[in-house]
């Protein structure tokens, strides 16, 4: 494709505003326009951002090349379906649905109608995670903690959906092999969904992963330690600083010498770096980091951490 993409967003709440206004700046891209349920807030956010106002998604469909689909999960197939059959590229907002059965259906329309779909997977282009991702060869144990103070307007999904899949996609993605098991805890605190969670996840490799979510911490921590065979590597989200950790031998000592070493990631705003590659994807028909399948596979695996959950708190009810 040659020329301006024009894109539109479905859904400007608090992620879908930033999109619209990162396409609004954005080289070589026209935001044509937004919509949402809200009239007020549809409003408020095209004359913040300069574009159009549209009354139903449906409307976008005949005016854009791509469209940014950011509302409630369980919408996701219902307000995608009519782009994805006139041909329109989707980047939809993770996760990719709220069953198995919506998120393959959305991958048929989209490979039947031969365009991109991109999930928002967005910590996939967190300038941390991709440094760490080219420092690690075969992780052996993987630790995950992704600690948010307690936020009300993610309060319609469990933390498996809200912050623990993050982790699932980075997890998967380092480890490059087959689950073979999982298991998991986790209960309500503050609302009737499971709002902290932790999932062990075995690897047909011998890789082991534990991963903590919590939206009721006191503060905020997203960190992640990858263990290997003679090394160690953290990254810490927020700092953006990757440490590292290894033997080296000491002459005349039977003992090595630990060396740790700090590296700096300059940091870049993952949600425009997002919204970047789709948008060269649309233009070049490059495959996106995170498609479809790769969006299905997370779901899979958080729908899992969360049944064993369910399963166990039916056991050990309160």
């Amino acid at each position: 494709m040659s020329g301006v993409v024009r894109v539109g967003v479905v859904g400007v709440g608090y992620l879908g505003r930033f999109h619209a206004l990162i396409y609004s700046r954005m080289p070589g891209v026209k935001l044509v326009g937004v919509a949402d349920m809200d009239p007020a807030a549809a409003a408020r956010v095209g004359s913040e951002a300069g574009c159009a106002v549209f009354e139903h998604a449906d409307d976008l469909v005949s005016q854009v090349d791509a469209v940014s689909v950011v509302v409630p999960t369980s919408s996701h197939l219902e307000v995608a379906r009519p782009f994805l059959d006139h041909g329109i590229h989707v980047l939809m907002e993770k996760p990719i649905a709220a069953t198995l059965e919506a998120g393959r259906e959305i991958i048929r329309l989209a490979e039947q109608a031969g365009v991109i779909l991109q999930i928002g997977h967005l910590e996939r282009f967190n300038a941390g995670v991709m440094a760490l991702a080219g420092r690690i060869s075969q992780p052996r144990f993987i630790e995950a903690h992704r600690m948010n103070r307690f936020v009300a307007r993610a309060t319609d999904v469990d933390v498996i959906s809200d912050l623990m899949i993050h982790d699932i996609d980075i997890i998967l993605a380092l480890v490059g092999s087959e689950i073979v098991a999982i298991s998991a805890v986790g209960t309500p605190v503050l609302t009737s969904h499971v709002d902290i969670a932790n999932a062990r996840l075995e690897f047909a490799n011998g890789t082991v992963a534990n991963v903590i979510a919590s939206r009721v911490s006191e503060k905020t921590t997203r960190r992640i330690r990858v263990f290997e065979v003679d090394r160690y590597e953290s990254l810490d989200f927020t700092a953006q600083r990757v440490d590292t950790a290894y033997p080296r031998a000491r002459p005349g000592s039977d003992w090595p010498e630990v060396v740790m070493e700090s590296l700096d990631v300059d940091p870049v705003r993952p949600l425009d770096a997002e919204l970047a590659a789709f948008v060269e994807s649309v233009r070049h028909g490059i495959p996106p980091l995170v498609d479809g399948r790769v969006g299905l596979k997370a779901l899979e695996v958080a729908l899992r951490v969360k049944a064993e959950i369910l399963q166990r708190l039916e056991r050990f009810p309160a």
